[in-house]
């Protein structure tokens, strides 16, 4: 969801925040989204390829549906309206990357309960009964708007909870979602370094589309590609891309309104040889954004990002290492 791609990141986690990823990212989800008391069995999946052939991840940090039963039933919210913070499908998009040679990075659990787009002690005050440590950071513009990394709100604009947490439960959210992704990550990313000489990381999320006009009067993009405005990766990338989704007939916009999040801003550092490009995808391009069904479309834009990692492989090949 957009939320998170407007804002600098600020300070890091604690030193003790690192840990060792699960055992279990390799275990299946839930195929739909229903409350669930598996999660933390399984935080994430890593899809990997038989041979990783290129310098290319591809991550998904928003689109798990797994909700503990134990957080749906704390929410004041009807569980499809829990729902609206999710990047819908965006998993089942890339189910091709592994035929690509691409390893893939996805969370199980959902934006709502812990978003790793976000620091991961970026908490609001107001949400919690006691007081919250000193390396909390608490006064980001994403906090104040609701979307720290425990929201407050969904993507929609309603609130989550109708009671005050304890800092004990944003506390295991981190500790058992936030962190293990976050050594995923950054294993995946050394050990494709180390490989490659480079990384090349795609951070993807879906975004809402307007569905009050004919789709031929829209205007709206039904891509958006953030780097962080030339920052968080080689300008080959994002170029690339634009003009494959183009020549495809699609409509792509770059770092407006959305630049890139805490991944893109944080793990992009290309003088060090890691290159991050964040994608959104338009909604409406694949899914009924009421009904959470997906459309007749849906294959043929998960054969489009098929393509689209083909042409990221082919332009990391003239970035020099």
């Amino acid at each position: 969801m957009p939320e998170h791609d407007r804002q600098d990141p600020g300070r890091k986690a604690p030193d003790d925040s690192a840990v060792v990823p699960s055992d279990n990212a390799g275990m299946t989800k839930p195929s739909s989204s229903l409350p669930s008391d598996t999660l933390a069995e399984s935080p994430f999946r890593i899809l990997h390829p038989v041979r990783q052939s290129s310098p290319l991840l591809v991550a998904s940090p928003h689109s798990g549906r797994a909700y503990p039963s134990a957080f749906v039933a704390a929410s004041r919210l009807d569980f499809q309206t829990l729902r609206r913070s999710e990047d819908c499908f965006v998993d089942d998009l890339l189910q091709g990357a592994a035929d690509r040679g691409v390893p893939c990075l996805l969370a199980d659990f959902p934006r709502a309960y812990c978003d790793v787009n976000r620091e991961p002690w970026e908490l609001d005050p107001a949400m919690f009964a006691d007081k919250l440590p000193s390396w909390c950071n608490t006064r980001t513009a994403r906090v104040s708007a609701g979307f720290g990394t425990i929201a407050r709100l969904v993507s929609s604009g309603q609130p989550i909870y109708g009671d005050k947490l304890l800092f004990a439960e944003a506390e295991a959210r981190i500790r058992s979602c936030w962190q293990p992704y976050h050594t995923a990550l950054a294993d995946l990313i050394a050990d494709t370094h180390q490989a490659f000489k480079r990384c090349i990381l795609l951070d993807c999320h879906s975004m809402p589309t307007e569905e009050t006009r004919p789709a031929h009067t829209r205007q709206e993009p039904d891509f958006i590609l953030g780097d962080v405005h030339g920052t968080s990766c080689d300008s080959v990338l994002p170029r690339a891309a634009q003009d494959f989704l183009e020549q495809q007939g699609y409509r792509v916009r770059r770092n407006d309104p959305y630049a890139g999040g805490y991944v893109t801003r944080h793990y992009g550092r290309p003088k060090q040889g890691v290159h991050t490009l964040q994608i959104e995808i338009g909604r409406g391009l694949y899914m009924d954004q009421h009904s959470y069904q997906r459309l007749p479309a849906f294959e043929r834009i998960q054969s489009l990002l098929s393509g689209l990692l083909q042409c990221l492989i082919d332009a990391a090949a003239v970035i020099p290492s």
